[in-house]
């Protein structure tokens, strides 16, 4: 099986570098965009503001990603960090979303 680490391709400039950075961020924005979706979709099924920020849930993906992590050959202390800073922003949208959709809840405007 192989692993991510091994589809690094071997740079010998900045620009080999940026041009595969680039790529993957083609391929990562549209995967966060629609990650993010779901936070939309949360805060519409979540029936309290107090169950946006679930602890339980933040410690469960954050065990998931650094053990898919090591399967990967990559860094989980790196990872992890790059996942806690993304829940972050996800849950300050998802108190946004949740907020933006109550306050429209009587509205007859969607």
């Amino acid at each position: 099986m192989n692993k991510a680490i091994d589809l690094v391709q071997p740079c010998t400039t900045m620009e080999d570098v940026r041009r595969n950075v680039n790529a993957l961020d083609d391929v990562l924005v549209p995967l966060l965009v629609t990650r993010i979706g779901y936070m939309q979709q949360a805060a519409r099924i979540k029936g309290d503001v107090g169950q946006v920020r679930d602890e339980a849930r933040i410690e469960a993906i954050v065990q998931r990603v650094r053990e898919r992590t090591v399967q990967e050959g990559g860094q989980p202390d790196v990872m992890e960090q790059v996942y806690r800073e993304l829940m972050e922003a996800c849950i300050a949208y998802e108190h946004q979303e949740f907020a933006r959709q109550r306050s429209h809840s009587g509205s007859t405007e969607e």
